[in-house]
This record gives C-alpha cells, structure tokens and sequence, in this order.
C-alpha cells in the first residue's frame, strides 16, 4: 500500500473513530472540554504517525489510549498546580488507564449514538446542544455550523464555547441518558442529524457540492435513533426525508461537479430502491395519525421523487404541504421553498409578493439562497435583466463554489439573450 493510499484511509478511518473515541474518554473522565482537547490531540499523533507505522491493529483502542495518557498529564498538572497555589493540598485524583470495555465499546455497539445523546445535555439550551453536537459527532467546522444556524462564525465559536463551559459548571453528569432523558433530548438529536444531512446534501463552502460522508452518517445514526424508537412518527419522517432527498445525490452533479437542478436532472439515475423506502416510511408515520415538520417534509420530498418527469410535480399538493409546515415551523428555509412551490403552483409574480414579505427577516439577511429564489422567479416572469442581477448577487454570497458557478452561469445565459 502506498503512502498516499494510507494517507486516505487513516483520514476516513479517523473521521469514523472521533466520535466513539471521544465517547469513550469522556464516559470515563467526565469532562467534555478536556477530553476533545485530548481526542483532538490522539488524532493528531495519529495523522503524523500512521503513515509511517501503518494503522494499529485496534485503532480506536490505540486512540483512547493516547487520549488517555493527555488527560492522565493533564490532571497530574492540575494536582501539581494546585498544591503549588496550597488551594488543595489534599485532592486526590485517581489517574486510571482505559477500561477493557472501553477499548472492546469501540469494537462493537455505537458510542456515537451515545456520544448524540450525551451531547443534548439538560444544562444546555437546545441551540447550544446542536451547535456542540455538530462539532462532536458530525465532524462539522464551527464555520459550516454557523452557516446552518444562520449566524457569524464568531457567534457560533462563542456559542460553542460557552456550551462547554455550561456543561462544566452545571455539576450534571455527562454520562449516557436512560429511556426518560432520551424522550426529553430527541427533539434536538433529530434536529442535529438534519443540520449533519443537509450540510453533507449541499455542502456550505468548499470546492465540492456534496459531502457524502456526512450524508451517509446522518442517514446511519438516524437508522440507529428509529431502532430505539421505531414507532415515533417523527424519527420516521426524518429518516424518510433524508433517503427520498439523497436517493437524487447522482443526478445533481455533472461529471466536470457542476450543479444540475431539480427540473434538469436524469431521474433514471435517482436511487429507486432509497425512494421506495422512503416513500413506505412516510406514508406509514402519516398514517398514525400525529403529524410533524420531518413527516411533512419527507412528504413534499416524496411528491417529488414520484413524479416522472419535472413537468408532472404536483405543485398544488407540494403548495398546501408547504402551507400546513408553515404553520408548525418558524423557519425561513421554509417560507423561500413556500415561495417557490407558489410560484410554480400559481404563477412567479405571486411567488416574488410572497418572497417580498421575507425581506425583513434578519435571518435571511445576507443569505445567497434569498436571492438565488429571486433570480429564479424573475426569470420565470420574463424580467431576464433584474434576474441577472439577482443571479449575481446570489453567486458573490454562497461559499460554495459549485453554487458560485450555477448562479453566474445563469446570469451569463441570461445576459447573452440580449
């Protein structure tokens, strides 16, 4: 094997072991701060010396291990500085090795399910949790998060930061929840798993459109989460929404990576097997009566992906799905999609008196996919110049470079009809 080749594989190996690793340390030392101080640390001895050594027998064990061996330095400093300071002379801290079922929980079970759990911790607002849990399990940067919550990326490391900080002072165990704990965090674990699959669906910044790997691993853990309660309507909805969505990951780039849009895709390439999946799904949570935003999403999704060709979406059924998620969900994404399915439903001038209403909306404020929804329905109303401009404008606000050239790509064929 060559060096680059294990180069891969150790950096895909990782990526997978973080989180159970970091499981592991903190179910032990009970510190979240100090144990991703120290995992970040394993993973960094693991990047310079696997590629020389080869990857361990036990990798993750191999990781706890040395993650351990930080906190164990770590510890012993704070003894030695404390009794420097006389402030407790008499502390005793047991300093222990990783447990054999420790290192064994990395082989076998989910500590990244646990570790999901853990991380929507009572002391934290649930804003705060999701925010931590991006960063502990999805792998997410503090700047993707920032990007999905809408906000500054100084506002989001502040938050980040001060989660942990809470969790520290709470007193409050950061341990596995049981059955009740678990009902009480789902709200935010599911939320987290969305926030992982869209930002692995359309990736917020960088050169590619996709992160499959993040894709995957919400649809994973969100398999895991509906195996624990597998009649919740809503655990259900989700999973249906992330299988009937990423069922079109194929057809949404060209060769060259560039972005193809929903009406232009080849449908023979959407995964049929995903969509019959996620169809089945659906239609069973909404036929238990109780319905909720993921459950009417999945839905919306599924009028999509049954439908053979662009032109024959139900748009009207997709329009009153939109006005029933409105009412259950404060969320601006789903106003611009509102926008759009009128649009299409009932005529583009609509659509732009109801996107209109959105121009307050703070949270919008700078977001390229606002003006990215003008540009489109400008151009459905024939006014190609004001769409020009709003494709622009759309193209200098995304991060992402495949978006980046959709957006100005439109606004050049626009331009070259004058």
């Amino acid at each position: 094997m060559t060096t680059a080749a294990l180069d891969s594989q150790a950096t895909s190996l990782l990526r997978d072991l973080a989180p159970r690793v970091l499981s592991a340390v903190v179910r032990r030392y009970r510190d979240f701060a100090a144990g991703e101080d120290a995992v970040q640390e394993a993973l960094l001895a693991a990047a310079r010396q696997w590629p020389e050594t080869g990857v361990p027998a036990n990798p993750g064990g191999w990781l706890v291990q040395v993650a351990s061996r930080r906190m164990a330095d770590q510890i012993r400093r704070e003894i030695a500085r404390r009794r420097r300071e006389a402030v407790a002379v008499a502390d005793e801290v047991q300093i222990v090795s990783p447990s054999a079922d420790d290192l064994d929980a990395l082989a076998g079970g989910d500590d990244t399910l646990n570790l999901l759990f853990m991380c929507c911790h009572p002391a934290l607002t649930s804003s705060s949790a999701i925010a931590l849990t991006l960063r502990a399990v999805g792998g997410l940067t503090t700047a993707e998060i920032a990007s999905a919550f809408l906000v500054p990326e100084a506002t989001m490391a502040q938050r980040i930061s001060r989660a942990k900080q809470s969790i520290r002072a709470s007193g409050v165990p950061f341990e596995a929840p049981d059955a009740q704990e678990r009902a009480g965090r789902l709200a935010s674990v599911l939320h987290v798993l969305y926030l992982i699959f869209n930002e692995g669906y359309a990736s917020s910044a960088g050169p590619d459109l996709q992160r499959a790997d993040l894709a995957s691993e919400a649809i994973r853990l969100t398999r895991a989460v509906r195996a624990l309660l597998p009649t919740d309507g809503e655990v259900a909805g989700l999973l249906a929404l992330m299988l009937l969505t990423d069922a079109r990951r194929a057809a949404r780039t060209s060769a060259d990576g560039d972005l193809i849009p929903l009406a232009e895709q080849d449908r023979g390439l959407w995964d049929g097997p995903a969509i019959a999946e996620g169809v089945a799904l659906v239609s069973a949570s909404l036929a238990r009566g109780a319905v909720g935003p993921y459950q009417l999403q999945a839905a919306i999704a599924a009028v999509h992906d049954e439908a053979a060709r662009a032109e024959d979406t139900d748009w009207p059924q997709i329009l009153a799905l939109y006005g029933l998620l409105e009412r259950m969900s404060d969320n601006p994404m789903v106003w611009l999609n509102h926008a759009v399915a009128l649009a299409m439903a009932r005529g583009p001038r609509l659509g732009l008196e109801r996107l209109a209403e959105l121009e307050t909306d703070k949270r919008l404020a700078g977001n390229h996919r606002l003006e990215a929804v003008r540009a489109h329905l400008l151009e459905m109303a024939g006014d190609d110049a004001a769409a020009v401009a709003a494709y622009r404008a759309a193209a200098a606000r995304t991060a992402s470079l495949p978006e980046q050239r959709y957006l100005a790509g439109r606004a050049a064929r626009l331009s070259g009809r004058d």
